[in-house]
């Protein structure tokens, strides 16, 4: 079993919390400056930034408050990973930012990609019985 070492459950439940939380406040953002938000998702040519946004910001809260509780580990892990795809090439394109912007969108990209691989980290042991976790899965 992936979580029998002493302590690998509290560390888990640590990396849940961490992951999770970040995400679901990232999602909040997308309703608290949802104007912002639409704007700069136009200027990078989303359509219908005006629904994307916050059903993106309803997957981003679902999905990491479900990794924190541990509630759908499945569905919560897939629609971060996602969100990362789609967001990551669209809203960071740095191979298209002006120079002055290029390195920041460049960061912001390689942080997504991290962050994508978590979240399939997360996936992958989204079949497991998370330890200190609501364990309600698919």
């Amino acid at each position: 079993m992936a979580f029998d070492t002493a302590g690998a459950g509290v560390v888990f439940l640590l990396a849940r919390a961490l992951f999770g939380v970040v995400f679901a406040v990232t999602g909040l953002n997308h309703f608290r400056n949802a104007e912002g938000m639409i704007g700069y998702a136009q200027s990078k040519g989303i359509p219908a930034a005006s629904l994307g946004v916050p059903f993106s910001g309803g997957m981003l809260i679902a999905g990491g408050l479900g990794i924190l509780l541990g509630v759908y580990p499945t569905i919560a892990a897939g629609a971060i990973a996602v969100f990362l795809v789609a967001a990551t090439p669209t809203m960071h394109d740095f191979w298209n930012a002006p120079e002055e912007q290029k390195q920041g969108e460049f960061n912001n990209f390689l942080k997504n990609v991290a962050l994508l691989g978590g979240a399939l980290a997360f996936l992958v042991f989204a079949s497991e019985s998370w330890p200190l976790a609501a364990n309600v899965g698919l």
